[in-house]
């Protein structure tokens, strides 16, 4: 599908979710901000209890760039995802991006990202791809991480290097048509499931190498449960997929036989 001139100067929101990273969370959106000026934040929090919503308070009363969407409680990464897309499209943004809050996708990174969307409907910041790279990951880390993308890729037939990885740029008219409305995934296994909702729809999907550094302060969100949810739902998705080419198949060998 042909991307769309975005022209001279398109609307940018940063989607931060947070929960817990009252630490980290002036520090990045404050890089974000110098990093790229133009941009809008967004900082959606899951009511954390550590007082992140009063730092993000703080911080979008003396910025006009940064806004704050305080949410119930903790739902997945997913479900802030969506609720910030939500909020962003309703208010005209041009392009809605997808960065962490503890600094793991570094935000002096966003501008590679955002300029690669010349040629491409949605782009993902790549750790897998030629000159993309992690740091301070364990070797049990980098073969997981590895080993689903490669899973990912085999089960659902995409081509895509790094799936999982959750730094992303997309345009508004790609997130319009990927039938966000019924999409159930909470947690990691989000981004595949965008990711291919993408591709499946024609979209042009872009990997732009980055570099992922490991948390520093605060406690990862990444969990057994979160992993197993990512495995159970793309090995569904792959098996239905898989069924559906086979069925399709069939039905050309029949028709040709005819």
């Amino acid at each position: 599908m042909n991307a769309p001139d975005l022209g001279p100067a398109p609307s940018t929101l940063v989607i931060i979710p947070t929960y817990n990273e009252a630490e980290n969370l002036e520090w990045i959106v404050g890089r974000v901000r110098a990093a790229v000026p133009s941009a809008h934040v967004l900082v959606a929090d899951d009511n954390s209890p550590d007082g992140t919503g009063a730092v993000a308070d703080r911080l979008a009363a003396a910025d006009d760039h940064v806004q704050v969407l305080h949410r119930l409680g903790k739902e997945g990464l997913g479900a802030a995802y969506l609720a910030g897309f939500d909020w962003g499209l309703s208010r005209g943004y041009d392009v809605l991006v997808e960065m962490d809050a503890d600094g793991s996708h570094q935000p002096e990174q966003l501008q590679p990202l955002l300029d690669a969307l010349a040629d491409a409907d949605l782009v993902l910041g790549s750790r897998w791809v030629k000159g993309g790279k992690v740091v301070n990951w364990p070797l049990a880390r980098v073969v997981l991480s590895r080993g689903g993308n490669l899973w990912t890729r085999l089960a659902l037939g995409i081509p895509l290097k790094d799936a999982t990885g959750g730094y992303r740029a997309f345009r508004r008219q790609t997130l319009e048509k990927l039938g966000l409305d019924d999409v159930a995934s909470t947690g990691y296994c989000f981004q595949v499931d965008l990711a291919w909702r993408a591709l499946k729809a024609g979209f042009t999907v872009k990997e732009v190498p980055i570099t992922f550094i490991e948390r520093e302060r605060g406690d990862s969100k990444m969990s057994r449960k979160i992993v197993a949810e990512a495995l159970v739902l793309t090995t569904a998705w792959g098996i239905r997929h898989r069924a559906k080419q086979l069925r399709d198949l069939v039905r050309h060998r029949r028709a040709a036989l005819e």
